[in-house]
């Protein structure tokens, strides 16, 4: 369900590029720092993304710095160091993975996933007890979103309802709750972008979830009758499209009353471009330019 949150490369100048990496980079290192190397792989775009806002949202003042990593040897890579808000990110990395991880053993019964939950289990049960009220509130809609999922709900909005106020939990870093506004426009942020996700995976996964008959809100919501998968694609394209515009649309205004004064290139690009060019690449809508897979 991860992955989605890209920045658009070819868009963006070399020195925002480079800070982005920076970040990308910086929770990359935290992660391998307080969690172990091996869990260094379960990186993803949207923690980066989550790292750049917060950090921005909190005027951080940045200390970056040049280091070799066991992943790119033989050179140098700027990263962001010393940084709580990246360390933030490394732990929600670590949680979000293995949330996902149970979700997928439990859906797919796949010896992979039980393997991984494995090896991510002790770095979870860490930050279970660092973060014992989020991950109890995550849990809570983690569990909600299970069983509508088994109740085969017919609502999309009801179905993305759960991961939505999961993202935003994520979004509400404490640190800058203290400030009742903040909080509230990173919370706004964090839902919409969990509702985009959410409907985001369930447009990309039709085929699959149609095939092997798993559970998909846009199935049920808008009555799929045993046609041809790209036929259905097509004949709800425009209304699934129009609620994925419109929670970018409301993630763009948050994102505006934020006033951030580092970080703007970057936080623009992703939010502006990258988001848009992936929604239209999942829904269809136009060939976009292919987009990086890896920093």
């Amino acid at each position: 369900m991860f992955g989605y949150i890209v920045p658009e490369k070819p868009e963006m100048k070399i020195k925002e590029y480079e800070l982005f990496r920076a970040y990308y980079c910086g929770v990359c290192r935290s992660i391998g720092k307080h969690h172990g190397q091996l869990r260094r792989l379960t990186l993803s775009y949207d923690t980066a993304f989550l790292a750049v806002l917060l950090s921005a949202a909190a005027g951080e003042r940045l200390s970056v710095r040049k280091k070799r990593c066991v992943l790119h040897p033989l050179e140098k890579r700027h990263v962001i160091v010393d940084s709580p808000v990246v360390d933030y990110a490394s732990d929600i990395n670590i949680i979000l993975a293995y949330y996902n991880l149970e979700d997928k053993k439990r859906d797919e019964e796949s010896l992979v996933s039980a393997s991984a939950l494995f090896a991510l289990k002790g770095a979870f049960k860490r930050l279970r007890k660092k973060y014992p009220d989020k991950c109890d509130i995550m849990e809570k809609r983690l569990d909600e979103l299970v069983q509508l999922e088994k109740q085969k709900c017919a609502s999309m909005d009801m179905a993305a309802e759960p991961f939505a106020k999961l993202m935003e939990e994520i979004t509400a870093y404490e640190p800058l709750c203290a400030d009742e506004d903040t909080e509230k426009i990173l919370r706004w942020i964090g839902y919409n972008l969990g509702k985009w996700i959410y409907l985001m995976d369930a447009f990309d996964d039709l085929e699959k979830d149609i095939g092997n008959g798993s559970y998909n809100p846009l199935i049920y919501h808008y009555g799929y009758k045993d046609q041809d998968v790209e036929t259905f694609r097509q004949q709800i394209r425009e209304k699934a499209g129009f609620t994925l515009f419109y929670t970018l649309n409301e993630i763009s205004r948050a994102y505006e009353l934020l006033e951030v004064k580092i970080n703007k290139g970057i936080l623009e690009n992703i939010i502006y471009i990258g988001m848009l060019r992936k929604t239209e690449n999942i829904l269809g809508i136009r060939r976009c330019g292919e987009i990086e897979e890896s920093v």
